[in-house]
């Protein structure tokens, strides 16, 4: 009976043993685990976020832009900038670059700078017609194929038949009709209109006001203050819109700043598609923990597609519209550092919860075991 005593007890010894070395590795790692996290919390910085009417407006405002075009020639996209009012803006500061890619995304040459200007002018195109008409008039004359000579003295070359017959508002003949344009390298770029994609990327710095930027195929005019594009000689219909926006963004790109349509990829499966982006910014202000501040905006996005019909005229435009607009309100974030004392007490708090819980669960499981125990010791267990 002695012995048999004696085993029991030592077996009990052991289980506690066991159980306590249990109980010690387990609270030792939820400690670690935890430390970690305190520690990963303190070394973040807390950040506060205020809203408030934004008073402090900036000269400019910067667009960040990679757009690839897949299916269309660089040398038959434009890029243009406008204001709320419709007209162009005027000396914009830019580093836009188009690289030309094949159908299958392959860079063909290194990047061009794009030379951004405003819009030609009808009337401006006009008297430099009428210049060129007048310069080569004793020379040799061209036809303009039923532009009056009021319109155009002379087309001696394919830009000025164009220039007739947009000035004439007709549609533009097929090329190869016309003498001057046969061996004209915007007629050769124009068979290649297709077999190309294109890449634009850069930036523009654009007055801060509500504006919008698009990028379409054919060269940009204003007739009468209206923006329009000459897709000649193809039809509008003809251009597939597809494209990929790799990265837009307004002002500085801050680590951590998300932007909401980065990597999307749009398709055209109902041919010439005219896209729009209606895009609400919000000014944005960082104050970082060392007290600089970092001005740049946020931005959410509204997407709209057009199929462009054909009919009596073509409805809409080919391209990729973005429109925008300031929001009155500001977005003010403020890092700040989290107070020591703060840490040191969470550290105490985490090291004596665990020791605590540690032991309630212990003493739990002790008396629970030490009651079995007896009972078996008496024979009221069996």
């Amino acid at each position: 009976m002695f012995n048999d005593n004696t085993t029991i007890r030592q077996h009990n010894t052991i289980q506690e043993y066991h159980k306590l070395l249990l109980f010690t590795l387990l609270s030792i790692w939820c400690m670690v685990v935890l430390f970690y996290a305190e520690v990963k919390d303190y070394m973040t910085p807390g950040i506060t976020e205020d809203l408030f009417v934004d008073t402090s407006r900036g000269p400019k405002l910067r667009i960040n832009l990679d757009i690839v075009m897949p299916t269309i020639s660089c040398s038959f996209l434009s890029l243009d900038a406008m204001d709320t009012a419709g007209e162009h803006h005027l000396h914009i500061d830019h580093n836009v670059y188009k690289r030309r890619l094949d159908l299958l995304g392959q860079p063909l040459e290194e990047p061009q700078k794009e030379d951004l200007t405003t819009s030609t002018s009808l009337k401006a195109t006009t008297e430099k017609a009428n210049v060129t008409g007048l310069a080569t008039l004793n020379e040799t004359c061209g036809s303009c194929y039923g532009a009056p000579k009021e319109v155009i003295k002379c087309c001696n070359t394919c830009e000025d038949v164009r220039e007739a017959y947009r000035i004439m508002q007709w549609r533009f003949p097929d090329p190869d009709d016309i003498e001057q344009c046969k061996n004209d390298q915007s007629n050769l770029m124009a068979k290649g209109a297709f077999k190309e994609g294109c890449q634009i990327y850069g930036y523009l710095e654009v007055n801060r006001v509500g504006g919008s930027f698009h990028i379409a195929p054919g060269r940009s005019y204003l007739i009468d203050h209206v923006h329009v594009h000459d897709v000649q000689p193809f039809s509008a219909s003809s251009f597939n819109t597809t494209h990929t926006i790799r990265h837009l963004s307004f002002g500085l790109n801050i680590q951590g700043k998300t932007n909401p349509i980065d990597g999307i990829y749009v398709v055209t499966p109902d041919g010439a598609t005219m896209f729009q982006y209606y895009i609400k910014i919000v000014p944005t202000t960082y104050v970082r923990k060392d007290g600089s501040v970092l001005q740049t905006n946020q931005f959410s996005v509204t997407k709209h597609r057009k199929v462009v019909t054909m009919g009596h005229g073509e409805s809409g435009m080919p391209g990729v519209f973005f429109n925008y607009e300031l929001s009155p309100m500001m977005v003010k974030y403020t890092e700040k550092e989290k107070p020591l004392g703060h840490f040191l007490v969470n550290l105490c708090a985490i090291i004596g919860g665990i020791y605590t819980v540690a032991s309630i669960i212990d003493g739990i499981l002790y008396h629970s075991l030490r009651a079995i125990q007896q009972k078996i010791e008496i024979g009221k267990l069996s």
